[in-house]
């Protein structure tokens, strides 16, 4: 594994678990008036699209990371959407 590889990896797995504590704070409180679902989805559009494109190169750091963004952060505005209920 090159340096360039390492750098790309972690730079995937810090943007990916980014969100987390996020998603932890909003269910111990079950408050999520201080977040942004316009946020979120640009988030998840984004993060979407860095997924099918490292689905065309075949490039699976891109792929697992921002895939697994994609989730977490769909599960992010789930969460939004159903407390604002």
């Amino acid at each position: 594994m090159t340096h360039i590889e390492i750098i790309g990896i972690l730079a995937g797995l810090f943007t990916t678990v980014a969100v987390i504590p996020q998603i932890v704070k909003a269910i111990k409180t079950k408050g999520v008036n201080d977040i942004s679902p316009v946020f979120f989805t640009i988030l998840i559009l984004g993060v979407g699209l860095w997924t099918v494109y490292g689905i065309l190169k075949t490039d699976w750091p891109i792929i697992i990371t921002n895939g697994i963004s994609f989730i977490l952060n769909t599960i992010m505005l789930v969460i939004y959407k159903q407390r604002k209920k």
